[in-house]
């Protein structure tokens, strides 16, 4: 059968974009196929990836793979849901989560560390409980920005999802690339919407974040963490 694709392309840059502004995350059945958008003012995306998931599963039998797979996954996503954000999406390895709100980033920051705490002190002591012989660690990285972004619904009838258009669902997934001994990264803007006690420790005032110069994407700040966040 000929698909005959032109017309919705020329439908979709031709037609008028009806918006919104957005209070809580939506869920792909709130907005139209068509050029329907909510926005967000300010909107915080985090992302969740897990590390060296490709060498994982070139050199792994698949169920060690997959029992990774969701073992990480089911920690960050629970992590996330706990602090208030609302997964949006799954892509294979890696989770992402949107937080609304006025103190939006500090819950989504503690999320990371919360995160990096469940892999050190629940994900790797299991894993090597069950699997003795086995010498693979698992490692992540969180990636956190925030800023204006929009939610609209994209793909064809019955088979639909939303993208999140900003910059902030970009920078958050280009920070899990980053490498180093720090698990969790947040850029400046991202950093200064934080509450103090997500930027120091309470008892010392010892600093959380480092700050760090991304050379990758045109020297901009950027602040990792080594720190964890108890359970």
């Amino acid at each position: 059968m000929a698909l005959d694709l032109a017309p919705q392309v020329r439908e979709i840059f031709q037609k008028a974009w009806e918006t919104r502004n957005g209070r809580v995350v939506p869920e792909a059945s709130d907005l139209k196929l068509g050029n329907d958008a909510v926005e967000f003012a300010r909107a915080t995306v985090l992302y969740a990836d897990l590390s060296g998931s490709t060498a994982l599963v070139d050199a792994a039998n698949w169920q060690f793979a997959a029992e990774i797979y969701k073992a990480y996954l089911h920690c960050a996503a629970s992590i996330i849901r706990s602090e208030g954000g609302v997964i949006t999406s799954y892509d294979g390895d890696r989770v992402m989560g949107v937080f609304v709100g006025e103190t939006q980033t500090t819950p989504a920051a503690r999320a990371a560390l919360k995160i990096n705490w469940a892999v050190q002190k629940i994900v790797n002591p299991e894993l090597k409980a069950q699997y003795p012989g086995s010498d693979y660690v698992v490692s992540q990285v969180v990636g956190i920005d925030c800023g204006e972004v929009r939610a609209a619904r994209t793909g064809v009838r019955g088979y639909n999802d939303l993208v999140w258009v900003g910059r902030a669902a970009n920078y958050a997934a280009k920070l899990t690339e980053l490498k180093g001994e720090q698990r969790s990264w947040i850029t400046d803007t991202a950093y200064n919407w934080l509450l103090d006690d997500l930027k120091h420790r309470k008892n010392d005032g010892a600093a959380i974040w480092k700050r760090f110069t991304w050379t990758k994407n045109g020297d901009l700040p950027v602040w990792g963490s080594t720190w964890t966040w108890s359970i």
